[in-house]
C-alpha cells in the first residue's frame, strides 16, 4: 500500500473540537507510539482563518484582519480526510511531540507556528489553505 499522508499534506480533520478545519501534518507515526499504539498523525493547523482585507481597510485593520489561529494536535488517521495539496514549510523544528504534553512548550510551539504561517500567507502562495472550508 502507498504511503500519502506524509508530512506537508493538508487534511481536513473530521471529528472533535476542530473538525472541518484545516491542518498540515508534520510528523506522523504509521505503527503507533507507547501512549497512542494505533496510527496517527501530529498535526498543526488552523483554528481561525484570516479574514478578507479589502484597499481601503487602513493599515490596523488590514493587520487585525489578516490574523490567523493554530492548533497542535495528535489526530487518528480515521479522523483525517486527505486533500491533494501541500504546504511546504519547514515545521519538524517548530512542532515537536513534547509540545503536545507540556503546556508551556505548546504556547510556544503554537506563537511560533503562528508567526510561520502568517509569513506564509503574506506571499501569497497556497491561497486555499488560508481560505475557509465551505460546504
Amino acid at each position: 500500500m502507498v504511503k500519502f499522508l506524509k508530512s506537508g499534506k493538508v487534511v481536513i480533520l473530521l471529528t472533535g473540537r476542530h473538525a472541518g478545519k484545516k491542518a498540515v501534518i508534520v510528523k506522523n507515526f504509521d505503527d503507533g507510539a507507547s501512549s497512542r499504539p494505533y496510527g496517527h498523525a501530529l498535526v498543526l493547523g488552523l483554528s481561525k482563518e484570516p479574514r478578507k482585507v479589502t484597499k481601503k481597510s487602513s493599515l490596523k485593520v488590514q493587520a487585525r484582519r489578516s490574523s490567523l489561529k493554530t492548533f497542535i494536535k495528535a489526530v487518528n488517521y480515521t479522523h483525517l480526510m486527505p486533500t491533494r495539496y501541500t504546504l511546504d514549510l519547514e515545521l519538524k523544528g517548530v512542532v515537536s511531540n513534547e509540545a503536545l504534553e507540556n503546556s508551556t512548550k505548546r504556547k510556544e510551539a503554537n506563537k511560533a507556528a503562528k508567526a510561520l504561517l502568517e509569513e506564509k500567507f503574506k506571499t501569497g502562495k497556497n491561497r486555499w489553505f488560508f481560505t475557509k472550508l465551505r460546504f
